[in-house]
């Protein structure tokens, strides 16, 4: 049979029919029998397993019931991309994204900055108008037919090379009706050079917009420091309030991090919803284990318990007319991204690609000042076309330990970066990550189980 995944969560029995990515909200009947199902009894077995519990006629009823969703691909649903995913993996592809690194600098001094403070590995700089401009060549004359592309404007810190940010901006938007191109610019900020001018432009041309906040004050003060020691949370937190009201609380992130400092990040999650953030997300930091801030495996029950709570949380505020959206909590069950994206994940390698102040090509920008991952400029084009084939074999069928993970369709296989920082292998997984992205994807069904609930309930009233 296919692969299930059944769990509890919050008084919801689910199961997850994994190819086909159909999520069955049951009843104790329907959860125990299709357990039995899944270990391959026959049905004679399975009635002598349930019948005292539950009686003949409920579960003749719910055996039907479920052979019904056998028979239309809901339940034990066979994988149908497993004998595709060579087409997928050989298919060609173009360039639809760049990183551009307007700034290999940093007013912050964050502690757990993988970029050095804007430095990756190597010198500190700022982005030339000119190298952006043909980074924006390069990426229109590497897209093909597609027609929309995306430039997010990422550091270091971006702001400190705003003059040029603008320019660039100006640029692109000169191409599109010349190459019938639409170019979705973003930006990723700390927002201590953020003011009224910056906004207006932001609120004009980005697409959305990433506001760097790792929730309470000490919190954030003791991460995200400036050079001198000084905290920055008192400097750009009413900046951020008055952007994200600005931008009607859409079309942007205001995103955090947390750490073995915080365990307890589900309150700095909810602190920033009490500040008024309706766009939230926290990530996990990924250190390594000889890093005082790293997640260590025996953190990892304790931050599953997070989630936990979060999703809680996020129920009774929704509820009380004061939800938000977390970011790690929003899946698209109704269909989801493209098969390719299921499957291969973020493009980076092939469709996405990171531009270093001095025009390099890196996978990513977690690869930027790794030399064996140089790939060409933007003057030059791909000058390694080997690193951009090693990054189209890269999937989750390439990789053993996706083959039994039934969060595979939606993690696609993870960070390929990450896989290779902690093995040296692109094929490998980073297991903690893992662990994590298993734990949102349960707490992200059982927030759509509430929500449906909740609907049935107000349409009955």
């Amino acid at each position: 049979m296919g692969l299930i995944h059944q769990y509890k969560n919050n008084g919801y029995n689910i199961v997850l029919d994994i190819n086909s990515g159909s999520v069955h909200v049951v009843d104790d009947l329907v959860y125990d029998l299709v357990e039995a199902m899944e270990q391959g009894l026959e049905k004679k077995h399975i009635m002598e397993k349930l019948l005292p519990v539950y009686g003949r006629e409920q579960v003749e009823t719910a055996y039907g019931e479920c052979g019904e969703l056998i028979q239309s691909g809901q339940l034990f649903s066979k994988d149908i991309y497993k004998e595709e995913i060579q087409s997928f993996a050989g298919r060609k592809t173009v360039v639809k994204a760049l990183c551009l690194h307007a700034a290999h600098n940093c007013n912050l001094s964050c502690r757990y900055c993988f970029a050095q403070e804007g430095e990756y590995h190597g010198r500190r700089g700022l982005m030339s108008v000119e190298v952006g401009k043909q980074a924006l060549d390069f990426l229109v004359e590497n897209s093909g037919s597609r027609r929309n592309l995306e430039v997010d404007f990422f550091g270091g810190e971006p702001l400190m090379n705003w003059k040029a940010v603008q320019e660039i901006v100006e640029y692109g938007r000169g191409l599109e009706k010349k190459h019938d191109k639409k170019f979705r610019f973003t930006l990723t900020t700390n927002g201590v050079l953020l003011d009224e001018e910056k906004m207006e432009f932001a609120n004009r041309e980005m697409s959305n917009v990433v506001l760097s906040l790792d929730g309470r004050r000490q919190v954030h003060d003791f991460m995200r420091p400036f050079p001198n020691g000084a905290g920055s949370y008192d400097r750009i937190v009413p900046k951020f309030q008055e952007f994200a009201k600005l931008r009607g609380q859409k079309d942007y992130y205001v995103r955090g991090t947390f750490t073995r400092h915080n365990l307890d990040f589900a309150k700095d999650v909810l602190h920033l919803a009490d500040l008024g953030f309706k766009q939230i997300s926290m990530e996990p930091v990924v250190a390594q284990e000889s890093e005082d801030y790293a997640l260590r495996k025996e953190d990892l029950p304790v931050v599953c318990e997070q989630y936990d709570i979060l999703a809680r949380e996020m129920i009774a505020r929704e509820k009380e007319g004061r939800g938000f959206q977390f970011f790690h909590f929003m899946l698209d069950l109704s269909g989801g991204p493209c098969v390719y994206k299921r499957l291969s994940g973020c493009g980076s390698g092939t469709e996405y690609l990171a531009v270093t102040p001095w025009g390099d090509l890196y996978p990513c920008h977690q690869f930027v000042g790794e030399d064996a991952f140089r790939m060409g400029t933007v003057f030059e084009g791909i000058q390694k076309p080997e690193i951009r084939e090693s990054f189209s074999k890269c999937n989750v069928y390439s990789k053993p330990a996706c083959q039994e993970c039934f969060a595979r369709f939606y993690c696609s296989g993870g960070c390929a970066a990450n896989s290779y920082n902690f093995h040296g292998d692109m094929g490998q997984v980073y297991e903690t990550g893992c662990v994590l992205e298993r734990k949102r994807v349960e707490c992200a069904i059982m927030l759509k189980a509430a929500a449906l609930e909740s609907f049935d309930e107000w349409r009955k009233s």
